[in-house]
């Protein structure tokens, strides 16, 4: 049986869309940068840690990438710090840690216009602050920079419909929705 939708649906839906544009422009910006790593995909950044391990001739410094995920975790730990509850309410810590966000990715703009392989940690810690947030205040409902969660939730959803199982509309279109604010904020970057 169908979930009724979230009193906050709205609220998860505009706001997880724009901070899933943020993460896809953060993304496609820092896989274009010099370090050649994503800020928020770390399956991606990990496996090319391990084929750089692998391969002693490897163009680039897993040290770099290993920098960047360790960065995210820590921006995820600056949020479980911050966040005294899951639900999401008014009067709580998302401002503050949304301009530490903000902050982290002025520093690597500035550091990735200038060229530093080590531009995308900032970047990273950014991403993966903002992903702790989403994912706290949504009780993982909205994921804003793991779009291989937002494919997985679609396919459980469509595994769901086949099955002739309930399905809940409004997680399908909060899906959608998170996907294309990703995959428009990389167009822009």
């Amino acid at each position: 049986m169908p979930n009724p939708r979230p009193e906050h649906f709205v609220t998860f839906a505009v706001g997880g869309a724009l901070l899933a544009a943020a993460a896809g422009y953060v993304n496609v910006v820092t896989l274009l940068s010099p370090a050649g790593v994503t800020a928020s995909h770390l399956s991606g950044t990990v496996t090319q840690i391990a084929a750089e391990l692998a391969d002693e001739h490897a163009a680039q410094n897993p040290g770099v990438a290993l920098a960047t995920v360790v960065a995210f975790v820590l921006g995820a730990a600056v949020t479980g710090a911050a966040l005294q509850s899951t639900r999401l309410a008014y009067g709580r810590r998302y401002g503050v840690l949304l301009v530490i966000e903000a902050g982290l990715l002025g520093i690597a703009s500035w550091m990735l216009g200038r060229g530093s392989l080590v531009g995308v940690v900032p970047a990273a810690m950014g991403c993966g602050l903002q992903n702790a947030l989403a994912t706290q205040y949504s009780e993982a409902v909205v994921r804003t920079t793991h779009v291989t969660g937002i494919a997985t939730d679609l396919g459980i959803a469509l595994g769901k419909f086949v099955a002739g199982r309930g399905v809940d509309g409004w997680r399908v279109a909060l899906y959608l929705g998170l996907l294309g604010g990703f995959i428009f904020g990389g167009a822009a970057g």
